[in-house]
């Protein structure tokens, strides 16, 4: 992956708290694993910021290179690499999503 990408991919994940990189924008996902993850992130009202990799085939294939994770969407919180659909989806059901948010000081529905 070229130094561009890198940053680019890097400077997303830095300056947004809560980062999901999808297929399809959170308004419109383009795909069922990628509205899965943002409909969660809506259902406990976090602030996400969603890059649609669709619209950059170079941060698409990136990102799966930044995060050696080969799968979209996958999901950031304050710069960590948290996971992909399943992940982020059993981590909602076991409520260690919603502490996750709240002990990085991120705001969710009570």
């Amino acid at each position: 992956m070229d130094q561009l990408v890198k940053d680019k991919i890097d400077s997303e994940i830095k300056n947004n708290d809560v980062c999901l990189f999808m297929k399809g924008t959170p308004d419109a996902p383009q795909c069922g694993f990628s509205m899965t993850v943002s409909n969660i992130l809506k259902m406990l009202e976090v602030n996400f910021k969603g890059v649609n990799v669709l619209e950059n085939q170079s941060i698409r294939d990136g990102i799966k290179q930044f995060s050696d994770w080969p799968t979209i969407p996958q999901l950031y919180i304050k710069g960590e690499f948290i996971g992909g659909c399943d992940i982020v989806k059993e981590m909602y059901e076991s409520g260690e999503l919603k502490t996750k948010f709240t002990s990085s000081g991120i705001n969710v529905k009570s």
